[in-house]
Order: structure tokens, then C-alpha cells, then sequence
């Protein structure tokens, strides 16, 4: 039996000899993530193909930042509740601005609260 992961950049390969090895895999990688306190829908499981021999490839990408039409639906979502901050998108994160900690806390709480097929990180937070 044979079973490998590779890893560049933000993509892994993994290799297996059957589909069933390959769920194993998965949930090892989900497993990894966790212990290391990362959500695991930071990983977005490419289609299983057909590799040398009768053994099966699979590509799992690591998504990082947020893409442009989750930043729009935030934005937009966060626009519609009338908060008052201000959301700009810079790259693939999203700023928000507001007057007061508890206006920021309440944003963090409702994005949370949003069904988002990506974790997301707050970070720094100013006075």
C-alpha cells in the first residue's frame, strides 16, 4: 500500500491506492488542522483522478485571504444591517472601521453568525 501527501506552496497532493485510503487521508489532514487550532474549511478538496497505475491523485488547495465575492457579500451583508462601520476590501482582506470597540465587536459577532464556506481571522484591533 501506498499513500503520500506533497506539499507546494498552498496545494497539496495527496496519493492513495483506493478511495478508501483516501477518505483516511482526509480525515488525518483534518485531524492536523484541528490540533494545530485551523479551521478545516480552510481546505477545498480538488476532484479525485486517476493517477499511475490504479492508484488515485487528488489536489486539496489552502485557501488564504478572502476571495472578491465573499469580501462583497460581507460588505454588502454588514451594509444592509446598518452598523456603523465602515467596510473597505484591500487584497484579499477586508477593513473595518468603526468609532467605537463595541460597534467592531458587534461587525466580528454578525459576520460570525453568517454562514461562510471560509474561516475567517480578526485581527488588530486599535483605540
Amino acid at each position: 500500500t501506498k499513500c503520500a501527501v506533497e506539499r507546494s506552496d498552498n496545494t497539496l497532493t495527496i496519493t492513495a491506492d483506493d478511495n478508501m485510503k483516501l477518505t483516511q487521508l482526509h480525515d488525518l489532514l483534518r485531524q492536523n488542522f484541528a490540533s494545530r487550532k485551523v479551521d478545516a474549511k480552510a481546505l477545498d478538496f480538488g476532484k479525485a483522478e486517476n493517477a499511475s497505475g490504479d492508484s488515485l491523485r487528488q489536489v486539496v488547495s489552502i485557501k488564504q485571504g478572502v476571495d472578491a465575492e465573499l469580501a462583497r457579500k460581507i460588505n454588502k451583508a454588514v451594509k444592509g444591517s446598518k452598523m456603523k462601520v465602515q467596510i473597505s476590501i484591500k487584497g484579499s482582506e477586508l477593513h473595518v472601521s468603526g468609532k467605537k470597540r463595541d460597534e467592531l465587536q458587534e461587525a466580528i459577532a454578525f459576520i460570525k453568525k453568517m454562514d461562510n464556506d471560509q474561516p475567517l481571522q480578526y485581527v488588530n484591533f486599535r483605540n
